[in-house]
C-alpha cells in the first residue's frame, strides 16, 4: 500500500514539472501584451465604449478591459499602458471623472502611458475656453455652439505623417469614416503643446443645428503629440464605428505607446466598404426614425426594407436596434440581420450571433447564419 502511495506522488511530480513550463509561458504572453482600458463612465455613449473595446479586440498583442471612475482613483492606471476615452459627452466625462481623476489621467501620460481620444474624448483632451477639458492635446474646438451640426460617412486625406503610420491605405486619394459631431480644431493660443496633424477633414458637414458652411472641411481630422514622456492621439471622427477601418485605433494606440506597426488581415483592413461620402440629411433622420418603428410593427417585408436602407445609409443608430431581430419569429428577417451584422463588423453582438445560430431551427436558415458568424469571428486574431 505504501508503495503505491509512493508511485503516485513520483507520478504526480513529474506530471508537474512537465506541465509548469507551459504555464510559465502562458503566464509570459499575457503580461507580455499590451494592456489597454477604455474609459465606461457617465458622458460615455455605451455603443462607443463596446466599439473601441471591439477594434482593440483586432490586435492579437493586446489585451482590454473596461474602467471606471473609481477604478482611476484606486490608481488602476498603475497597471495599464494606455487608456482610450471613447466618444459620447466630452462634459458629461469631464464631471464623471472628477478633477483628482483628471489630474491622474495627465500624470499618467506624463509618466510615459499613451492616451486616445475619440470624437468626445478629443474634444475632452483640448484646451478650449469655457468648455470643461483637459488641455493635453494642445488644439482648441471652434463652433461648439453648433456642436449637433451632423453626421454619416465623411471624406478625409492623410498628410504624410500619416500616411506613415497607416501604409496601408496611404495609396488612397480620399478615404470615407463615420463622422460624428466631432470637434473642430484649430491650434490653441498660447499653449506649449503643439500637436502633428496626420489626417484632414474634407466633408463639410452642416445639416443639422443650424451649423455654418465650411467649418468642418480643411481641418484636422487625426492629431497627435508628445505630452511630458508619454503621447496623446485624438480622433475627431469613428474609425471604431467603421467596418473595414476598425484597425486604425489598435495602430493609434500602438503609436501612443511607441510599438512598432503590427499587420492586420486582409478581411480588417477594407477600405473598399466605403467609396463615398454619405452624410445624413434632415429627410434621412426622419426616413431613419420611421424604419425604426417598422421593427416594432412591420412585416417581414417591410423589416427587410428597413434593414437595407439602413445599411446602405450606414445608419449610426440603427446598431442599437438590430440585435433583437436576430431572434425576430420571421426566419428572413433572421437571416438578414445576421448579415447585416456581419457586413458592419459588428462584434459586440458575437454572443447573440452565436446563439441565434445554436438556436435557430430552421436548417436552411442555420447554414446561412454559419456563414455570416464565420466571417465576423474571422475578424478576430
Amino acid at each position: 500500500m505504501k508503495l503505491h502511495n509512493l508511485l503516485i506522488i513520483l507520478a504526480l511530480l513529474q506530471f508537474i514539472q512537465c506541465t509548469s513550463p507551459v504555464t510559465e509561458k502562458t503566464d509570459e504572453r499575457k503580461t507580455d501584451k499590451m494592456r489597454i482600458a477604455v474609459f465606461d463612465g457617465h458622458g460615455g455613449a455605451q455603443t462607443c465604449i463596446w466599439e473601441a473595446v471591439a477594434a482593440i479586440k483586432l490586435d492579437g498583442e493586446m489585451a482590454v478591459r473596461t474602467i471606471t471612475t473609481a477604478d482611476i482613483a484606486n490608481n488602476v492606471l498603475d497597471s495599464l499602458d494606455a487608456i482610450i476615452i471613447p466618444g459620447g459627452g466630452g462634459s458629461r466625462q469631464y464631471l464623471n471623472l472628477g478633477n483628482e481623476n483628471q489630474q491622474r489621467i495627465k500624470d499618467f501620460v506624463a509618466r510615459g502611458g499613451g492616451a486616445v481620444g475619440i470624437c468626445a474624448g478629443a474634444y475632452l483632451f483640448s484646451n478650449t475656453p469655457e468648455y470643461s477639458c483637459m488641455q493635453l492635446n494642445g488644439a482648441q474646438a471652434i463652433d461648439i455652439e453648433h456642436d449637433n451640426r451632423g453626421h454619416g460617412m465623411a471624406k478625409f486625406t492623410l498628410t504624410d505623417e500619416g500616411k506613415k503610420l497607416f501604409p496601408e491605405v496611404a495609396g488612397r486619394d480620399t478615404l470615407y469614416m463615420m463622422y460624428y459631431e466631432g470637434p473642430v480644431f484649430i491650434p490653441a493660443v498660447g499653449d506649449t503643446v503643439q500637436y502633428e496633424t496626420l489626417a484632414i477633414m474634407e466633408s463639410d458637414v452642416h445639416e443639422e443645428g443650424n451649423a455654418p458652411k465650411n467649418m468642418t472641411n480643411n481641418k484636422p481630422f487625426f492629431i497627435a503629440n508628445q505630452y511630458g514622456k508619454g503621447r496623446v492621439f485624438s480622433s475627431i471622427a469613428h474609425p471604431e464605428a467603421t467596418p473595414g477601418m476598425m484597425w486604425m485605433i489598435p495602430r493609434m494606440v500602438r503609436w501612443t505607446l511607441n510599438e512598432p506597426i503590427a499587420e492586420y488581415a486582409e478581411n480588417v483592413v477594407n477600405t473598399t466598404i466605403f467609396n463615398k461620402e454619405i452624410l445624413m440629411s434632415i429627410a434621412d433622420l426622419k426616413q431613419e426614425s420611421s424604419y425604426f418603428r417598422t421593427f416594432l410593427y412591420g412585416t417581414t417585408e417591410e423589416k427587410i426594407a428597413a434593414l437595407n436602407w439602413l445599411q446602405n445609409k450606414h445608419s449610426w443608430d440603427a446598431k442599437r436596434w438590430i440585435q433583437g431581430l436576430l431572434f425576430d419569429g420571421d426566419v428572413n428577417v433572421r437571416v438578414r440581420t445576421a448579415q447585416y451584422i456581419a457586413d458592419i463588423h459588428y462584434l459586440h453582438y458575437l454572443p447573440d450571433m452565436r446563439a441565434a445560430y445554436q438556436t435557430e431551427k430552421d436548417e436552411i436558415a442555420k447554414v446561412q447564419i454559419k456563414e455570416q458568424l464565420d466571417k465576423l469571428e474571422a475578424l478576430l486574431p
